[in-house]
């Protein structure tokens, strides 16, 4: 059977173990396999197991395809795992933990569980500046209050606008990707240390009149537009941006209702990756290149749930 190209092929394909193996083999190891500990690449393969016996002594000797990626330790299988990060990759607007769990009959903490370990992998690398025209914006996300009880809202909105809530900043190159942060605020030095860190000097720039930009003239052609009194001004605007602040929200309060703040930055990773990868490139292409991202990244439920250290004995 030939590798998958629609999510229905994919259920077929990867209900077969064997399938699943081989196609993380051939984007792990394309030359070969390589034991993850100490590097040979002789191994001898343990077919009745899906294990491969390295040659060397030492210790974890016998590995898996899943050792040093995001799926070790885990003890769900390849072919659910696969699907999830298919439906993950190519979903315009997310899929949540409770859809994985009604579809797979893995429990909900458990797919939750998943999900955040493949957005870990869905970030990839940033390759160099931006350039050219860039746009950069600022969003806030978090609960609206018209929707949340009188209790609720009296206890989490403790005043207007974005006060209560979590910013996020984004810089567009037209044409090109987009580097989308969490930030802590919008004070001009948070934001201006990380538009001069992702964009070329030279580059023009487009913002709104935020005063935190005020400085950006100084390394960039830059120029604003008042949204206060028009949202386009020739070639000045930031609709890009707005378009991608559009995706993000509806994705967070139409398919993942709820996001801690301590988390968001996974969902805007997630969110970035699809946008970033969606032209010139099949639901097949998206779901191998993001394939090819699940080495060398690990996320542990403590990690994941902001318990590292609490063990008896340890101290702040």
């Amino acid at each position: 059977m030939s590798e998958p190209n629609t999510l229905q092929e994919a259920i077929l394909y990867f209900a077969n173990p064997e399938n699943c193996v081989a196609y993380l083999v051939a984007r792990r190891w394309p030359n070969g396999v390589i034991c993850p500990t100490c590097g040979r690449k002789d191994a001898a393969v343990v077919p009745s197991r899906r294990l491969w016996q390295c040659k060397t002594r030492h210790a974890k000797s016998q590995f898996s395809i899943k050792v040093g990626t995001i799926f070790e330790d885990s003890p769900i299988g390849l072919d659910k795992w696969l699907l999830t990060m298919w439906m993950l990759a190519n979903c315009k607007n997310g899929v949540s933990s409770y859809e994985i769990s009604r579809a797979t009959g893995i429990s909900q903490k458990s797919t939750w569980f998943m999900l955040q370990r493949i957005r870990l992998a869905l970030q990839g690398e940033t390759g160099g500046k931006l350039g050219g025209e860039v746009e950069i914006d600022e969003t806030f996300i978090g609960g609206k209050s018209r929707n949340m009880h009188k209790s609720v809202r009296e206890r989490r909105i403790s005043g207007t606008g974005g006060k209560d809530k979590t910013p996020v900043l984004g810089i567009l190159q037209r044409g090109g990707d987009i580097r989308a942060t969490v930030v802590r605020n919008r004070r001009k030095k948070t934001l201006d240390t990380i538009v001069r860190s992702h964009v070329e000097p030279g580059s023009a720039v487009y913002t709104d009149v935020l005063p935190s930009y005020n400085d950006l003239g100084n390394e960039y052609n830059h120029q604003m537009v008042n949204h206060a009194v028009e949202y386009v001004r020739e070639n000045v605007h930031t609709n890009g941006l707005e378009n991608f602040w559009s995706l993000l929200k509806r994705t967070i309060g139409g398919t993942y209702v709820s996001v801690e703040p301590f988390h968001l930055f996974r969902y805007v990773d997630e969110q970035a990756f699809r946008y970033n990868n969606r032209e010139d490139m099949s639901d097949s292409d998206r779901f191998d290149l993001a394939i090819r991202q699940i080495v060398g990244k690990r996320l542990t439920w403590a990690e994941v749930t902001g318990k590292v250290g609490e063990k008896q004995g340890t101290s702040n």
